[in-house]
């Protein structure tokens, strides 16, 4: 029930925060406000229910280095997303048609944040952290990955290879943050970074999404597998290479840690062998 009760309150003010920014009616300002008070209110709202069913404070998302490891997620997705779409153009897959727009690159901003918000508490903040208690890590990590790659199909560009994509080098990775750290803020600035690299500054298609004005006139071309067709890089398989890449290594990193939660049953295993 704690699962069902979490996932209740922090879509709530998920979709709260989504019909105040469908409101704003596009304007790019008012946008970014409110995407930024979604994402606040989100992390509100996933504080005061881990409290409530949990009785305990919420240290995932903590205050204790909360600046300096979302900003290196900030940095680690952004430049992720400019190794990715540096590699589509050099393969003649993006170019730059000139300069797009400042309010659509700041109503994009806010969209980032809110998403990269809401999805990492939703998936990571509250999937994976409670199925990993359960299941351990590996079937978590699996099992919310094919969510988070799921979800995307709803989305107005939506394509099953698509959604293939994101499951593997995004829902993967993000999960491979959060048991690397056992924080949420490293896969919500990743998420972040990443989207607003590549919507905002870029101007290419996020998941999908048909929003795609940012700073840059960007436009993709080509075979899908190397720009991503409809769907926007994220489909390309230069995308899935390199979250895959980071997915190993920050794997590596939880095990290094001793991070990863084994299966309860090979943890009753090891229990009685050790006491042998």
């Amino acid at each position: 029930m704690r699962l069902v009760k979490q996932l209740g309150i922090v879509i709530a003010a998920s979709v709260v925060g989504k019909v105040a920014i469908g409101a704003a009616g596009g304007n790019g300002v008012v946008t970014l406000l409110l995407g930024v008070a979604t994402g606040v209110l989100a992390l509100l709202a996933y504080r005061w229910v881990v409290r409530r069913t949990e009785h305990r404070e919420p240290v995932e998302v903590g205050p204790a280095g909360a600046g300096r490891s979302l900003g290196r997620g900030l940095l680690l997705g952004v430049g992720m997303s400019a190794v990715v779409v540096g590699g589509i153009a050099l393969l003649g897959g993006y170019r730059v048609d000139g300069w797009g727009s400042v309010p659509g690159a700041a109503g994009l901003l806010g969209l980032a944040v809110a998403a990269g918000v809401t999805e990492e508490l939703v998936f990571r903040g509250v999937l994976f952290r409670i199925v990993e208690q359960r299941t351990g890590t590996w079937i978590a990590l699996a099992f919310t990955a094919v969510l988070f790659g799921a979800m995307h199909l709803l989305n107005p560009n939506a394509t099953l290879w698509g959604a293939v994509a994101i499951a593997v080098e995004a829902g993967a990775m993000l999960a491979a943050a959060y048991a690397a750290t056992r924080t949420l803020w490293l896969p919500i600035g990743l998420h972040i970074g990443w989207n607003v690299a590549l919507g905002a500054v870029f101007g290419a298609e996020v998941s999908g999404a048909g929003t795609s004005t940012g700073l840059l006139d960007g436009v993709t071309s080509g075979a899908v597998l190397l720009s991503g067709g409809e769907f926007g890089p994220e489909a390309s398989l230069l995308a899935v290479l390199a979250g895959l890449t980071m997915t190993v290594v920050l794997l590596r990193l939880a095990h290094r840690r001793g991070r990863l939660v084994a299966r309860p049953r090979r943890q009753v295993q090891v229990a009685e062998t050790a006491t042998v």
